[in-house]
Protein backbone atom coordinates (compact mmCIF):
# COMPACT_ATOMS: atom_id res chain seq x y z
CA UNK A 1 0.00 0.00 0.00
CA UNK A 2 1.66 3.47 -1.23
CA UNK A 3 1.75 6.39 1.27
CA UNK A 4 -1.02 8.40 -0.33
CA UNK A 5 -3.25 5.28 0.29
CA UNK A 6 -2.35 5.25 4.12
CA UNK A 7 -3.30 8.84 4.44
CA UNK A 8 -6.48 8.35 2.96
CA UNK A 9 -7.35 5.39 5.31
CA UNK A 10 -6.42 7.33 8.10
CA UNK A 11 -8.12 10.48 6.81
CA UNK A 12 -11.36 8.47 6.02
CA UNK A 13 -11.17 6.10 9.76
CA UNK A 14 -11.00 10.31 11.29
CA UNK A 15 -13.54 11.62 9.08
CA UNK A 16 -16.24 9.43 10.37
CA UNK A 17 -15.60 10.07 14.01
CA UNK A 18 -16.77 13.83 13.26
CA UNK A 19 -20.20 14.88 13.50
CA UNK A 20 -22.00 16.46 10.93
CA UNK A 21 -20.89 20.25 11.73
CA UNK A 22 -17.14 19.40 11.36
CA UNK A 23 -17.58 17.19 8.12
CA UNK A 24 -19.03 20.81 6.72
CA UNK A 25 -15.84 22.40 8.11
CA UNK A 26 -13.45 19.56 6.28
CA UNK A 27 -15.09 19.79 3.17
CA UNK A 28 -15.06 24.40 3.08
CA UNK A 29 -11.36 23.37 3.64
CA UNK A 30 -10.75 20.73 1.30
CA UNK A 31 -12.33 23.08 -1.17
CA UNK A 32 -10.20 25.90 -0.15
CA UNK A 33 -6.96 23.64 -0.58
CA UNK A 34 -8.13 22.45 -4.23
CA UNK A 35 -8.59 26.14 -4.64
CA UNK A 36 -5.53 27.53 -3.59
CA UNK A 37 -3.50 24.85 -5.66
CA UNK A 38 -4.49 25.28 -8.76
CA UNK A 39 -3.47 29.72 -8.12
CA UNK A 40 -0.44 29.25 -6.86
CA UNK A 41 2.38 28.77 -9.59
CA UNK A 42 4.33 25.98 -10.02
CA UNK A 43 7.70 25.74 -9.36
CA UNK A 44 8.86 25.46 -13.14
CA UNK A 45 6.87 28.52 -13.62
CA UNK A 46 8.65 30.39 -11.07
CA UNK A 47 11.82 28.88 -11.55
CA UNK A 48 11.60 29.83 -15.77
CA UNK A 49 11.47 33.48 -14.54
CA UNK A 50 13.79 35.74 -16.41
CA UNK A 51 14.85 38.78 -14.18
CA UNK A 52 16.88 40.11 -17.28
CA UNK A 53 13.96 40.49 -19.43
CA UNK A 54 11.53 42.05 -16.74
CA UNK A 55 12.47 45.29 -15.31
CA UNK A 56 10.24 44.68 -11.92
CA UNK A 57 12.36 41.39 -10.98
CA UNK A 58 15.45 43.31 -11.47
CA UNK A 59 14.34 45.33 -8.74
CA UNK A 60 12.79 42.89 -6.47
CA UNK A 61 15.07 42.94 -3.45
CA UNK A 62 16.30 46.55 -4.03
CA UNK A 63 14.49 48.20 -0.81
CA UNK A 64 16.32 45.64 1.98
CA UNK A 65 19.61 47.50 0.14
CA UNK A 66 18.98 50.76 1.11
CA UNK A 67 18.09 53.04 3.15
CA UNK A 68 14.25 52.96 2.84
CA UNK A 69 14.00 50.40 4.91
CA UNK A 70 15.82 52.08 7.76
CA UNK A 71 14.13 52.07 10.95
CA UNK A 72 10.67 50.46 8.93
CA UNK A 73 9.42 48.36 11.80
CA UNK A 74 9.04 52.19 13.99
CA UNK A 75 7.52 53.82 11.06
CA UNK A 76 4.73 51.25 10.55
CA UNK A 77 4.31 49.67 14.03
CA UNK A 78 5.04 52.87 16.48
Amino acid sequence: MDTASILKSEIDRELNKLPEDKLREVLSFVEQLLNSKSEQPSYHEVSSLQPENDPILKFIGAASHSGLTQNIDDELYG
